[in-house]
């Protein structure tokens, strides 16, 4: 059983992964491949004077691998609450486990309605149904999380994986038992 599962590479779930892995957290990352922002082009990305979206997919996954993160191509079809965790079908037919799991789908909402888990109208253009989460990430199903336009956050690459990544320091945090933090500082 992994400790975090993943539901999206896009900017939040990449994101997510990153802070999860980094903090030593088995993490799986499961991506249909479908991403939004693979036909984007950036500009207004702090730190990234300009790319493409398909580059910034594909570095974020990169980042997340570089700490321990399994990304694998599926299409997650359905979740069930199980003991202790969460049981991920998918339309291969394989299923995994994890403690905790983190829907970064995007705009991609079809594993909502068959999971059971309770949704809202959007507010962005053109997306008409969000997850209903709480602030800190938490949807109605018990280990599951939301992050990312999944979660109502703007489609822009920049606040999506900030959100990934406040939503994974909450998961992380659920699963420590307490607060965590990570600051790196400039190596010498």
């Amino acid at each position: 059983m992994y400790e975090i599962a993943i539901i999206g590479a896009g900017p939040a779930g990449a994101s997510a992964a990153l802070f999860t892995a980094k903090a030593g957290k088995s993490t799986l990352v499961l991506d249909n491949n479908q991403s939004m922002t693979k036909r984007a082009w950036v500009e207004n990305h702090y730190g990234v004077m300009e790319t493409s979206g398909p580059d910034l997919v594909e570095i974020g996954k990169k980042q997340a691998a570089k700490f321990g993160a399994e990304i694998m191509e599926e299409h997650v079809t359905r979740l069930e609450p199980i003991e202790d965790g969460v049981l991920i079908h998918t339309d291969t037919g394989e299923n995994y486990e994890a403690k905790q799991v983190i829907i970064a789908t995007g705009i991609a909402q079809d594993v909502l309605e068959p999971s059971g888990i309770m949704t809202r109208p959007g507010t962005e253009p053109r997306i008409k149904t969000v997850i209903d989460c709480d602030p800190q990430g938490r949807t109605s199903m018990e280990r599951v999380w939301a992050a990312g336009t999944a979660a109502g956050m703007s489609v822009h690459t920049i606040i999506t994986a900030g959100d990934g990544a406040k939503v994974a320091i909450n998961v992380i945090s659920e699963l420590n038992g307490e607060r965590y933090v990570d600051h790196d500082v400039l190596k010498k």
